[in-house]
């Protein structure tokens, strides 16, 4: 059976799916959490600042110039005095030479694209590597000749845009992460419940119509969707065993109906014979009749056989069975039947192998397909019987250089009564196949067809491993 691409199956792309929407969605709310973090520290900051500069205007309006810069001298000396205040002061006149502040010189930068403030780059003469970070502040005039800017350093919100982005990269990364291992558990989880459902179909389609689908809950309202699915399809497969097996017990009490009342037709045509001896034409008749009734009377003990062994459910005469020798029993039966249509059959057996087996019911399924290959390989054809053990496998090749059967029909031809358009002028009724199927289900094999080129290849697999297969069997 072809394995399915992982990239191509539909659990795959629903645990992309699931990733990717699990990503997208903590991406989101880590993100605003980014953003709600930074607007929020920002507004704290440009209120601060804001403040400062109404302390210093209503100091201005009550004590002019001079107190002003009295009380901007003392914010200058605080400032120095605490490591962690990064409050920036400079009070510069019309040519924006300083006159107080602790830093040395007005920015050189455009004003910002909203009124009066500034974000430029200062140095803090407090670091001795690698002190430069930015600022924000907002600009004041003063009497129209002096100007003052009042900020606050931004390092603390740096450190924050880093401290914040470095979480949202590690979050979202471990989010992704679980969300994989997550989409894993959970594409394993899918593609094990489908794998047991796509197993049990399998064994359902290759012809063992009692296997049902596990389930794990106790019914529809205490499992999961894959137990209801599994439920429905289980009631669907009682229906259609039950159709096929009241069609096949049709057929098999039509067959056993009529059996006996055709054997005691055929025993009266038989005694009618000897009353019409002597006349040709009637005995003709007669023997046309009994013919007919013993096709009948195969055909019927056919599908009584073929019943029997699909309804066994007892294997009372398994046993290690030497398959080289069912070959050679069957070489000597049709020997005289190949030399009288002036074939040949050429016969490689490899080492002799024993399988837990019924040997009459393999005798009957193995000769079935050497008839088959006799009736229609033309005089003077050719016929092979092959033996092999490949991968632990056993393997029977009957070969033949007749017209062969379309690859199309392979699965057809094992079923009752079919027959295909060139075969309805031949003597039979269809069911050789059918028995040879039954047999081989049986006992756990496999029965293959493919093109000999020309004529038909047919092949029957079985494992070697006597003692697997004895449990096997003793198990259905």
């Amino acid at each position: 059976m072809n394995q399915i691409s992982p990239f191509k199956s539909s659990a795959f792309r629903i645990t992309l799916v699931y990733v990717l929407l699990f990503g997208l969605s903590v991406f989101i709310i880590l993100g605003f959490v980014y953003w709600s973090t930074i607007v929020y520290t920002t507004n704290q900051t440009e209120q601060s600042i804001n403040a400062e500069l109404q302390v210093l205007s209503n100091v201005y309006e009550r004590k002019g110039y001079p107190g002003l810069v009295t009380l901007l001298s003392e914010r200058v000396l605080i400032q120095q005095q605490r490591p962690g205040d990064s409050s920036v002061y400079l009070l510069v006149d019309e040519q924006f030479q300083r006159l107080v502040g602790n830093i040395n010189s007005w920015p050189k930068i455009a004003q910002d694209r909203r009124d009066g403030w500034l974000d430029f780059r200062i140095d803090d003469p407090r670091e001795t590597s690698s002190g430069e970070y930015t600022a924000r502040a907002r600009t004041f005039v003063i009497e129209n000749r002096y100007s003052l800017l009042v900020g606050q350093g931004m390092k603390d919100l740096a450190n924050l845009k880093e401290l914040v982005g470095r979480a949202l990269i590690w979050g979202l990364g471990l989010t992704l992460a679980l969300g994989i291992i997550g989409g894993f558990m959970m594409r394993q989880t899918l593609s094990s419940r489908l794998s047991a459902i796509n197993q049990t179909a399998r064994k359902i389609m290759q012809g063992d119509l009692r296997k049902r689908i596990a389930t794990r809950g106790s019914g529809i309202s205490s499992g999961d969707e894959f137990d209801e699915l599994a439920i429905n399809l289980n009631s669907m497969l009682d229906q259609i065993e039950g159709g096929m097996e009241g069609v096949r017990r049709v057929s098999d009490n039509i067959a056993h109906d009529l059996k006996t009342p055709l054997a005691r037709l055929k025993n009266r045509v038989e005694e009618l014979r000897f009353k019409v001896a002597g006349n040709i034409e009637q005995e003709a008749s007669v023997d046309q009749i009994i013919h007919e009734a013993d096709g009948l009377l195969a055909t019927f003990n056919a599908l009584l056989r073929i019943a029997r062994i699909e309804y066994s459910e007892q294997r009372k005469g398994f046993k290690n069975v030497d398959i080289n020798s069912i070959i050679h029993d069957i070489e000597e039966l049709y020997e005289p039947l190949i030399e009288e249509k002036g074939q040949s059959l050429v016969v490689q057996l490899g080492s002799t192998i024993e399988i837990w087996a019924d040997r009459d019911m393999l005798f009957q399924a193995f000769a079935n397909l050497l008839d088959n290959a006799i009736k229609y390989t033309p005089e003077q054809g050719v016929l092979s019987i092959r033996t092999r053990t490949e991968d632990g496998k056993w393997h029977l090749d009957i070969c033949d250089n007749g017209p062969g059967i379309p690859e199309n029909e392979y699965e057809k031809v094992v079923q009752r009564f079919y027959r295909l358009d060139q075969s309805r002028t031949t003597p039979g009724s269809g069911l050789g196949l059918a028995l040879v199927f039954a047999v081989l289900k049986v006992h756990s094999m496999v029965l293959n067809f493919s093109d000999n080129k020309p004529g038909l290849k047919v092949t029957v697999v079985a494992d070697t491993n006597s003692e697997l297969r004895k449990n096997r069997l003793e198990s259905v």
